[in-house]
């Protein structure tokens, strides 16, 4: 279990595609036209460079044993029919065998668990903790097991094949109907995929013919519910729900810290509660991270489930992004954490993922370094963890078209590639800036310093949060729907005060803090000396209710100025008044 005053700071990478150095890729091409990253090319120096930008995880996508094009028989692992498979290098969601490595990414393939395990030792050693996904929703449409411990049953093996639905089978069966995707081709004679009876997609999809939008290449998993009429059958337990705590528990005991379980929100939570407090009974600092799409269930997820945190991304990340992209006024940043008041610390924020387009692409933000706004609300606004992407940090762009992904704003997980800007920073494994451009180097400094300031900071980390906003909404020198501002507060540690100005202008302004703040967050009013956290600058504010701060604030800039009780004689008062409406 991360302490409480940690604040998880998640690196994501796709080792495939993470220290993959060839700059010459083919749109569409082989793993022997392209290349993959290894498991061996995360590198203490590596690892030393992804903490230094503040990651206490990191999160190993992709590294479980997947669909993909090319032919490993040679070492026993069964090969996937291509027809079937999405892109060359195929979907780390399409799991083909959840006990085993992706030998893609392996050096010495009849190795490749030990290559694993070395990874855990390398990262643990570097300080920071483990994630890998666990993909509980859908598999692979071949799915077998060479890895897994003695006796262990496979899916699928036993149903009843008869039965559309029956508690006792891991999949469902759409009876008398042969598998035909519409507008996929599925190959002829000896090379053709053929799956009879069908199985439903992943995507809860119940027929035959989904279509090729839809999670064709992956098999929907039986919890127990019966999609016919809704029924929920969970006495006895289901067949399903043993076999993949059997999977969790296997991961665990290799020195995973934490798994990123992927649409969380498909599986019921009733399974959730079963298998967690199982896990927690033989590794308690294991923790679970939710990928949830739907508001109205994050309590049930939390509370009920058991899951330390979960995505906010619907809640956010989309207001962020509406922000940045639509002219959304910045006031609806407000409703965020009064949407999720009292969970803030279980909500993981992010600007990337391998789901989401790019902030630089042209999809997005259509430049990099216009993401500080977004990314100090992002990490600052709660206590939860915080999560970038490979190559965020260094403004990647997304403007390749890989392949099967093509050009749309997001970095392939369905090809073999590389990213130029990783592969400079890379630099032969050096992992240093050298090959890196002026803007790349400067983005990378500044995601280092608001991430570190996220641990070195404990009023971030795990302190008060106090909204300005209302406030402020009809100061005439305050642009509400531009502008959004916050305090966060460690009684006898320190008090930051947060600007942030997602204008492409610059911006002066008289930023009122109610009297409100000063009682709830135990602040003495009077003149202060602070220092701004982004670039060192020193000043002395007169911090009241009577007046207004004056503050100049970057076109597509923030402040995050400090007061430092421990070495100021304007010590907080002892007596508070607890706010119900402006605390988080």
């Amino acid at each position: 279990m991360t302490p409480q005053n940690i604040k998880p700071i998640i690196y994501q990478m796709l080792p495939r595609l993470w220290s993959n150095n060839n700059r010459q890729c083919v749109p569409g091409g082989t793993i022997e036209q392209n290349g993959s990253g290894k498991l061996n090319d995360i590198t203490p120096r590596a690892l030393k460079a992804i903490k230094e930008l503040g990651a206490t995880h990191v999160w190993y996508t992709g590294v479980i044993e997947h669909a993909h094009c090319p032919d490993y028989s040679a070492w026993g692992i069964i090969k996937d029919n291509p027809h079937i498979v999405k892109g060359q290098a195929g979907s780390p969601y399409a799991i083909s065998d959840y006990y085993d490595i992706d030998p893609d990414i392996a050096t010495d393939i009849p190795n490749r668990i030990k290559e694993f395990e070395e990874l855990v030792k390398r990262t643990h050693d570097a300080g920071m903790k483990v994630v890998i996904d666990f993909v509980p929703n859908h598999v692979a449409r071949r799915y077998h097991s060479d890895a897994a411990p003695a006796a262990i049953e496979d899916l699928g093996q036993g149903d009843n094949r008869d039965m559309f639905f029956s508690p006792g089978n891991n999949f469902y069966y759409i009876t008398r109907q042969q598998f035909a995707p519409v507008d996929v081709d599925l190959g002829s004679g000896a090379d053709a995929y053929v799956e009879f009876p069908a199985k439903a997609s992943g995507n809860d999809c119940f027929t035959a013919f989904p279509g090729k939008y839809d999670w064709y290449e992956t098999v929907k998993l039986n919890y127990g519910i019966d999609p016919a009429n809704g029924s929920r059958h969970f006495d006895p337990i289901p067949p399903t729900w043993f076999k993949m705590l059997h999977i969790l528990r296997y991961w665990a005991s290799k020195g995973v810290d934490a798994f990123r379980c992927d649409m969380a929100h498909m599986v019921p939570v009733e399974f959730w509660q079963w298998a967690i407090s199982r896990v927690k009974e033989t590794y308690p600092d294991v923790e679970f991270i939710a990928e949830l799409y739907e508001v109205g269930i994050y309590r049930r997820y939390i509370f009920d489930g058991g899951f330390d945190y979960l995505y906010d991304k619907v809640n956010l990340y989309d207001t962020l992004r509406a922000v940045e992209c639509h002219n959304h006024s910045a006031a609806t940043i407000t409703n965020c954490w009064q949407t999720v008041d009292g969970l803030s610390r279980h909500m993981l924020n992010f600007l990337e993922n391998h789901d989401e387009q790019r902030f630089g692409s042209p999809q997005y933000a259509g430049d990099p370094t216009r993401v500080l706004p977004s990314l100090i609300v992002s990490s600052m606004i709660g206590t939860g963890p915080m999560m970038i992407y490979m190559g965020q940090e260094l403004g990647e762009q997304a403007l390749d078209a890989e392949g099967y992904s093509g050009l749309d704003g997001r970095t392939t997980i369905f090809d073999y590639w590389s990213l130029d800007t990783l592969s400079r920073w890379n630099n032969n494994g050096k992992w240093d800036n050298k090959q890196l451009h002026p803007q790349e180097k400067s983005l990378r400094d500044t995601y280092s310093r608001v991430l570190n300031l996220c641990n070195s900071e404990q009023a971030i980390a795990r302190g008060s949060f106090f909204d300005l906003m209302y406030v402020n909404y009809n100061n005439p020198a305050f642009n509400p729907h531009r502008h959004y501002a916050f305090m966060r507060n460690l009684k006898d540690d320190a008090m930051l005060l947060i600007v942030v100005n997602f204008d492409s202008a610059d911006s002066h302004i008289e930023l009122n803090i109610p009297q409100h703040a000063f009682e709830t967050l135990e602040i003495k009013q009077g003149e202060a000396g602070m220092t701004e956290l982004l670039t060192g600058k020193k000043a002395t504010f007169n911090l009241t209710a009577e007046a207004p701060v004056s503050l100049d604030i970057p076109a597509k800039g923030a402040v995050v100025w400090k007061l430092d009780y421990k070495n100021s004689s304007k010590a907080p008062r002892k007596k508070s008044t607890i706010s119900k409406g402006r605390k988080q």
